[in-house]
């Protein structure tokens, strides 16, 4: 029997996978490639791929002609064709006329949803909009109701489109289920309900984070999902140029200080201080976090999900970490005054404290510190560095292409050599990123390392500006001037950069 080592997307027809069941391949360990000839050529695994390849080209009249491969790749391949049919929209119009007020019991364990397609119609859609997001990389999914219509958008790189606007008439259903899930209430329909679900998709193990709101038309809720298995990255993989890589490895050298990481939600803050714990973690070294909530299990690491409804809040649990003996505390955010005293006390006593701010610069964060009630002293005596960062969209390898600049896009680099600026890249827009121009996303970052002169700066209640100013002169790359690299090394566009740092671009053509 001839072997293969790789399937690749040439290699199999999907109109023959699709009247193939996801249990069956799957349970057998058997991958339909293509037919050709009257031959039905199929990779297997094993001898039980054989015998069910037979059964599968009887049924289909076929000759059969299996082909030997190694189990992982025929799992890879099962996971990665079947993760791309069922969109969310075609189950839609297959359920048109079927009893949508359907609505399922709970999972008895948990199961790869790509399994659950003879399901009730409210289970089918909504596995269909849970592969969908997670085929299309979304991080959120939204399911928004108005007076007389249903929404349905995934956030994805960062950006919201709709994907779906199914019959008003399933909206309860449909969060029943998304209740069901999350283990809550079904009934209590007036308050916000917050919940977690736990799935198998596509074989990725995915964390799903539920909130539901009540408004006006019913109620909302949006899932965020988060893959376990990517939760963790290194320094080098958040979009660091190489000289703020190496500033901010000396400063997670140190033993103790506070090293802010600042910026609106959904700028990464979280992955660049998981980033940073993997970098710092060894046997050696004791570390705790408190979160809300705790989004990536990191291994070695104790992590406390904070909860206010029993006391349990970011300063209580910082207060009970510092008598666990740490050499590391992260604390999620720091939000009132008791919080950001009790971490600049640990910092103070010999710990290395990370935290995070909801900040637009990094000098800010000084300010915002000040206006919580702390002591300028203690902030100049504490804090060693603060990262700001925001996330832009990567252009699309698939389909980047270079232009000619405009002239308004040239006044942004006019400190820069005309060399260097000649040819700008953009997405042109192909199948791959739906058109969008751009996949995936990267940091752009503002390190500001608090040395003796900026000390003396925050002891004398100099504003951020001031500080700003001298830390540019010292070196300091900003947001946006680390983004017009990254627009000239041809990683991202202008407009994106423009629009992630919050600049008024009205008067430029872009």
């Amino acid at each position: 029997m001839e072997g293969i080592d790789a399937i690749k997307d040439e290699d199999v027809e999907l109109s023959l996978i699709q009247d193939v069941p996801h249990s069956f391949v799957k349970g057998n360990l058997i991958m339909p490639l293509r037919k050709k000839d009257g031959v039905l050529f199929a990779a297997v695994a094993d001898e039980k791929g054989i015998l069910a390849l037979l059964e599968l080209s009887k049924h289909l009249g076929l000759k059969p002609l299996p082909l030997s491969a190694p189990p992982g790749v025929i799992i890879d391949a099962i996971n990665r064709f079947y993760g791309q049919m069922g969109s969310a929209e075609e189950v839609m119009d297959n359920i048109t006329g079927e009893d949508l007020s359907s609505v399922a019991t709970e999972f008895e364990k948990p199961r790869d949803i790509l399994e659950l397609t003879e399901e009730a119609p409210i289970i089918r859609l909504l596995n269909a909009l849970l592969q969908q997001a997670v085929k299309e990389r979304a991080s959120d999914i939204h399911i928004e109701p108005y007076e007389k219509e249903l929404d349905v958008r995934l956030r994805v790189d960062g950006i919201l489109h709709r994907v779906l606007s199914p019959p008003k008439i399933i909206q309860d259903a449909l969060i029943s289920r998304v209740k069901i899930m999350a283990n809550l209430d079904i009934a209590e329909k007036r308050l916000p309900q917050d919940g977690r679900i736990r799935l198998l998709i596509g074989g990725k193990d995915i964390d799903i984070r539920v909130s539901i709101i009540p408004t006006s038309f019913g109620e909302r809720a949006v899932l965020r999902l988060l893959d376990r298995k990517q939760g963790l990255i290194g320094l080098w993989e958040v979009g660091f140029n190489k000289d703020d890589e190496s500033r901010l490895e000396d400063l997670l050298k140190r033993t103790n200080g506070i090293l802010l990481v600042t910026g609106p939600t959904g700028s990464g803050k979280t992955t660049t201080l998981y980033a940073a714990l993997n970098r710092i973690h060894t046997e050696e070294k004791n570390i705790i976090t408190v979160e809300d909530p705790v989004e990536y299990q990191l291994k070695g690491i104790g992590q406390i999900h904070v909860n206010p409804k029993i006391g349990l809040t970011f300063a209580s649990g910082l207060r009970s970490i510092l008598r666990q003996d740490p050499d590391v505390i992260m604390v999620g955010e720091i939000r009132d005054f008791e919080t950001a005293e009790i971490a600049i006390q640990a910092s103070l006593t010999g710990h290395l404290v990370l935290s995070t701010l909801h900040t637009n610069d990094a000098p800010s964060a000084i300010t915002r510190l000040i206006d919580m009630g702390v002591e300028p002293f203690l902030v100049a005596s504490s804090l060693m560095g603060i990262l700001a960062q925001r996330l832009v969209r990567v252009i699309c390898p698939y389909c980047k292409e270079s232009y000619e600049p405009s002239d308004a896009e040239r006044a942004y680099f006019l400190n820069l050599s005309p060399t260097h600026y000649s040819l700008l890249y953009r997405g042109r827009g192909c199948d791959r990123c739906k058109d969008k121009g751009y996949i995936g996303r990267t940091g752009i970052f503002e390190l500001l390392i608090i040395d003796n002169e900026i000390r003396h700066m925050i002891t004398g209640k100099i504003d951020s500006q001031s500080i700003k100013n001298v830390a540019i002169s010292r070196g300091m790359k900003t947001l946006m001037s680390d983004g017009v690299e990254k627009v000239l090394q041809g990683v991202t566009t202008l407009e994106e950069v423009l629009r992630v740092t919050q600049k008024d671009y009205a008067d430029i053509s872009l």
